[in-house]
Order: structure tokens, then sequence, then C-alpha cells
């Protein structure tokens, strides 16, 4: 596919980002990176790529069976179909990434991204092999069903995340009226911040409108920085550890919560809600 042989080529640019950045930060800065933090996260970065290739096998010939047996629409070729297929992978990334921030069984992968207590270029490889296990893929199967081939979706998702690999960083302030129309690394800072100001917003790829559109866009605040981590903070470069605390006390929940709506809430329900339980007043007349 021309897409991931052009992705293949971007690899040892991203790896030279990442080393100049690192050397820009050295004397300026020199937490900003760590060596097992990076070692971490490029880890989890192959653990997530190979996950990724397999699921793709299974994947894409669903996307194929939709687009020739239910498709509603064949979607124009050229610069035309090119906008329109951006256009809906952009408001479906929004969509995804909002969920896996609301839904906790999606959360359960997403989490593996906003664990480590830095950001830098680095960060970006931070990825969980659980994606395609938590419905990932499922996102896209709209593209499929109004006449988007698989070669476009594929394409055009990994087109995305190339560009999300930029916004990672602490070393670009804001970029004036680009705030207004692109995913910027302020925007993006602000979303990997877990001060409470800061939780659960901008959710953009590539496109911030649909942020500005549905009321989750905050703007990066001199008085507020960012601190980053999430808000149970996990302190272990263990990819292992990373890629599955969050299932883990997940199934634990399930097991011994009561109740087949506290189950089904521990599976599906906002992260914050076992917290919520936790600290909510007990009924009168009843006891623990």
């Amino acid at each position: 596919m021309n897409v991931e042989l052009i992705l293949l080529a971007l690899a040892p640019v991203f790896v030279l980002c990442i080393g100049i950045e690192a050397w820009y930060w050295r004397r300026r800065r020199p937490g900003m990176y760590s060596l097992k933090d990076t070692i971490s996260n490029a880890t989890l970065a192959l653990m997530h790529q190979g996950a990724d290739k397999l699921a793709w096998l299974l994947i894409v010939p669903f996307y194929a069976w939709l687009y020739d047996h239910h498709r509603i629409y064949t979607m124009p070729a050229g610069w035309v179909g090119f906008v329109l297929l951006f256009i809906v992978q952009d408001f479906l990334y929004y969509v995804f990434h909002r969920a896996s921030h609301r839904i906790r069984w999606l959360w359960a992968a997403h989490v593996v991204h906003h664990s480590s207590e830095r950001l830098n270029l680095s960060t970006a490889f931070r990825q969980s092999l659980m994606y395609p296990v938590a419905g990932m893929w499922l996102f896209w199967t709209p593209m499929a069903l109004i006449g988007f081939t698989p070669i476009q979706i594929v394409g055009v998702v990994l087109l995305n995340l190339a560009f999300q690999f930029f916004v990672h960083t602490q070393a670009i302030p804001k970029l004036g009226w680009l705030e207004y129309v692109l995913n910027t690394p302020s925007i993006h800072r602000a979303h990997h911040a877990r001060n409470p100001r800061y939780i659960d917003r901008n959710y953009a790829g590539v496109l911030v409108i649909w942020d500005r559109m549905f009321g989750s866009y905050v703007e990066e605040s001199d008085a507020e920085p960012c601190e980053y981590g999430i808000v149970d903070q996990i302190h272990t470069h263990n990819p292992i550890t990373l890629t599955f605390h969050e299932w883990r006390a997940m199934a634990h929940d399930v097991v011994t919560m009561p109740g087949w709506r506290n189950k089904w809430m521990a599976l599906f329900g906002p992260p914050e809600w076992r917290h919520a339980r936790e600290t909510a007043p007990m009924p009168e007349g009843k006891t623990t």
C-alpha cells in the first residue's frame, strides 16, 4: 500500500525529530527526556504495531465486505473524494477519541498513551496493543458503508496518526490563527494534562473545529501549566504493566462489585465512575 510505504519512509524522520528535540532540551530542561521512558515508549510502539498489523489482516476483509455488499454510495475519485475522505475520517477520529476518554472499556486501551508524566515527541509512540480488542476499528466502519474503499480507509487513518506525531511536543508555542483550525502542540498539551481544567478536553486529530463545535475545547493557560500523566498515576516503565494495568483493575471491579448494573458500569461507564461510587454516601438504612 502506497500510504504504508510513505509512513515507512517517514519512520527515520520521526526518529530524527525525536533526536533533535532531545538535543534541544538537553541543556534547557534536562528532565524533558528520560532514557527509561523513551525505551518504554519505543517498546510499546513495537508491540502496538505488531498487534495492529495482525488486526488489519482481519479487519480489512470486513471493510471490503461492507463496501462490496452494503455501501450506499460510491465516493468520487480525485480531490473531491480525498477531501470528503479526510473530513469524514477526522470527524470519526474525534468521536473515537472522545469515546476513549468517556467509556472505560476503551479507556483501558487508551490510558497507555496518557500514562507518561512527560510529554515529548517520543510520547506519540506510546500506544497500546489492545486497541483492536477495545474496538477502535469499529469507528471506521461507517466509511465503508458510505462508499470509501478499505485502502482509502486504512490510508487516511495512518495519515491522520502520522500528523499527530508532531503535536506531541513542548518545544513549539501557540501558533496564532492556526489554533482555530488545526490541532496544534499547544492544544494537544492541554489534552495530555491531568489538571482538572484540562481533563477530557481537546480530542482533535487534525482539525480542532470538532472540539469547538461540540464544546470540548479548552485553551492552554500560562497561569495553569500542564501536569502530565493520569489521575491515578502508575509509576512504572514496564510495558506489560502499562498495557494491562487498567484491564486488570476493570476485571477486578466486574468480579467484586455487586449487581449487574454496577458490573456493566465498571466496563462501559466513564472511567471516573468507580471513584464516584466509592465516595458516594450510602443510602439511609444501608451498611457496608
